[in-house]
């Protein structure tokens, strides 16, 4: 969904909350590993009559651990890894609890900064402006491999390319977040401005109709949502993607400072389940369909139009460098390339102060490869 730029969010964070998530990413875990018991130190001696000196040899159960996650916008079918890792009992079998809320992008950065939520899915080119402002949040896995950002046309427009877009009327929600940042990398790739094109705001996020009825000839959109309905309704899609030109970075799981510090192994546990339920559905995306029915019965009343955006959907989880490095992998030097972009944006209003991949993004919550 898109969304003002969170670098216009004023800051509001101190050195301590930094301070605190730097602590939590040098104490995270690796997942399915149980520490060896040292050699120096002994087991504390329990107190007479308590239950462990009674029952030494009985174990006592560990409280599953409550994680609070903000998913994006409103319960949909791109989410269904989630609900099938809660269905399947991957999250449970982990020792978590986890309850799952949505809310838009820049009010989950802010609410996982701020202890609110222990994790959230944002979209890279939020966070960039965000963490340059100083907000304690990091990104740990990546969910989008490409970014799900696109421009948008009939075929019959004759738009093959970026360079078609010149002169051409584009609709957009507004000149903020991200379709407005990959509007202008991708212009940008075939040396075109906005002022190269005639942008015309569409504030209730109705592009997609103008596109459909002829009043703009492109527009942004979805990857899987505009241009898959279009086709849907028998009108052949031109897709424009901003990957091979600027390689923006997708959505994917953050956490903030506190959750980092207080819950790292159950964080840990978190994203190695949510990336296997990732990895069943892209097998049987059949998974990924019923899992979110259960969740969202009213969904199966199309399930056509849903196993097309879930198709869509899988295809913008993997990329080459994922299909190389593993799902939920992060790929830095086209974080690099992102912020080395969105630091130039207009005039540097977007990216305040100076940030680097290493303050924005930690692998130290991905499972070992």
């Amino acid at each position: 969904m898109p969304a003002r730029p969170a670098g216009r969010r004023p800051a509001t964070v101190s050195l301590a909350s930094l301070a605190l998530l730097a602590a939590g990413l040098l104490a995270a875990c690796t997942v399915g590993a149980s520490p060896e018991p040292s050699a120096t130190s002994a087991p504390s001696p329990s107190p007479p009559g308590s239950a462990a000196a009674s029952s030494p040899a009985t174990p006592t159960p560990a409280e599953p651990v409550s994680l609070r996650v903000g998913l994006g916008y409103i319960p949909s079918i791109q989410f269904a890894q989630f609900y099938l890792a809660q269905q399947a009992g991957y999250y449970r079998d982990a020792g978590l609890d986890v309850t799952f809320e949505n809310k838009i992008d820049p009010e989950l950065i802010t609410l996982v900064a701020s202890g609110t939520f222990d994790l959230g899915m944002a979209d890279g080119t939020s966070l960039i402006p965000a963490v340059s402002q100083g907000i304690p949040v990091r990104y740990i896995a990546t969910v989008y491999a490409r970014f799900p950002n696109i421009v948008f046309a009939k075929e019959s427009s004759g738009i093959t390319s970026a360079a078609d877009l010149a002169g051409r009327s584009i609709g957009i929600p507004g000149k903020f977040g991200s379709s407005w940042v990959m509007l202008q990398a991708l212009l940008a790739s075939a040396g075109l401005t906005p002022d190269d094109a005639d942008v015309v705001t569409y504030p209730d996020f109705g592009q997609g109709v103008a596109v459909q009825e002829g009043a703009v000839d492109a527009a942004t959109g979805f990857v899987n949502n505009e241009p898959v309905q279009l086709e849907l309704r028998g009108e052949p899609a031109v897709v424009l993607r901003v990957d091979d030109a600027v390689p923006l970075p997708g959505n994917g799981l953050i956490v903030g400072a506190d959750a980092a510090a207080a819950k790292g192994e159950a964080i840990c546990a978190f994203v190695a389940a949510t990336l296997r339920a990732m990895e069943d559905i892209i097998a049987d995306p059949q998974l990924g369909v019923d899992a979110t029915f259960a969740v969202v019965p009213e969904l199966a009343a199309d399930p056509a139009t849903q196993r097309a955006i879930l198709d869509a959907t899988i295809e913008t989880w993997q990329s080459p460098y994922t299909e190389a490095n593993g799902s939920g992998a992060i790929d830095r030097d086209g974080w690099s390339a992102s912020i080395e972009f969105m630091s130039a944006l207009e005039g540097g209003s977007y990216v305040p102060n100076p940030v680097s991949t290493d303050d924005i993004v930690s692998e130290a919550f991905l499972p070992p490869r």
